[in-house]
């Protein structure tokens, strides 16, 4: 069980916000493989208060996505409330506020983990949003370790962390790197059962290198965060919750078989199709593709299949040609224990996403 303010989900892991990905149809796949929330990529606040399409899809929630939290980025506290108070008016079940993204991009442009340098801002912003929400739901925030590993950028964390729970945030989902490390080396457990031991009884979650199950179980336990975020490690992966499921039972997880994986991706299919038509869900089923392809027995072939995707009838041939029905009960010998190779993962891209 995990409790985030008013939500209590009963498995201590969620999906994480992430940045191209996230959308309505892979949180689809993800709740129908055992995921008990998921957040929707993160969106800029000028986005969701800007009339328009995109504002349409963004506070389009249907009942069947619930429940959902929503990701907002900025720069500034004036730009977050009237956002915040759009995507609980909306029907978003948790507002998260970004501090944590470590695209050069979005660091220019002073939103994300460049918040993580400017103790007072980033207050400021969580102070606006806490208002605009007024306890209608809860409020978390997603940071890293601090900019950089120097003290003035501990001093900053520690100044946001502190002053986020005294401001009554419901919890703080932390990436155990730093900004300027973005997605290199490994994340920094320690860290995180520093700050667990720091906050008592404050809820934490874990976040950085979780690709298996047994990683999300070696997290709690290794460092006593309440919960894990799930982020690389389910892109192409819905299956993870699942098998942290079977793993509490005591049951050994199960990889997903080549059928359980052609059902997934045509899951996934169906529902981008349905969600922005047939042109768009092709570029993001070879998106999603690429990923899928690392649970697949022969993942470079694979990948490469999907890498060439250039028009909606290209899903069916890769269906037919890696996914048979001759071959359903296969299932990858990296799967054996029910998680991830990581090398497999980056030889298929996961590793490289775009993941706020």
């Amino acid at each position: 069980m995990l409790r985030i303010g008013s939500l209590e989900l009963d498995l201590p892991a969620v999906q994480a916000a992430l940045s191209g990905y996230s959308d309505l149809p892979m949180r689809s796949v993800a709740r129908a493989h055992s995921a008990p929330f998921c957040l929707n990529e993160v969106v800029l606040d000028k986005d969701v208060v800007a009339q328009g399409k995109l504002r349409q899809r963004i506070l389009d929630i249907p009942e069947e996505d619930h429940p959902v939290g929503g990701q907002l980025m900025g720069s500034q506290p004036e730009g977050f409330a009237p956002a915040a108070r759009d995507l609980v008016r909306a029907g978003y079940d948790l507002v998260d506020i970004n501090f944590g993204c470590p695209v050069p991009k979005v660091l220019g442009r002073c939103r994300g983990g460049f918040l993580l340098g400017d103790a007072e801002l980033a207050l400021g912003i969580i102070d606006r949003v806490m208002q605009a929400c007024a306890g209608e739901v809860p409020v978390t925030v997603k940071m890293r370790r601090g900019i950089d590993l120097g003290p003035d950028a501990e001093r900053q964390f520690f100044a946001i962390l502190e002053g986020a729970y005294e401001l009554g945030v419901a919890a703080i989902t932390l990436h155990g790197r730093t900004v300027v490390q973005r997605y290199k080396g490994p994340s920094d457990w320690s860290f995180l059962r520093k700050v667990k031991a720091h906050v008592g009884d404050k809820v934490l979650l874990g976040s950085g290198d979780l690709f298996s199950p047994y990683d999300i179980e070696r997290m709690l336990a290794e460092t006593g965060v309440d919960g894990a975020s799930v982020a690389r490690g389910c892109i192409g992966n819905p299956w993870i919750f699942s098998q942290y499921r079977q793993l509490r039972a005591g049951r050994r997880p199960e990889a997903p078989n080549i059928a359980a994986q052609r059902q997934a991706i045509l899951m996934h299919w169906q529902a981008a199709r349905d969600w922005c038509g047939a042109e768009r869900a092709r570029g993001k089923m070879r998106t999603h593709g690429i990923k899928y392809a690392a649970v697949h027995p022969e993942p470079i072939a694979v990948r490469d299949a999907f890498v060439g995707m250039r028009k909606a009838g290209d899903l069916e041939r890769i269906l037919e040609e890696w996914y048979p029905q001759s071959r359903w009960q296969e299932s990858s010998s990296i799967l054996r224990e029910g998680g991830f190779d990581v090398q497999s993962l980056k030889s298929c891209g996961v590793a490289g996403g775009r993941v706020g």
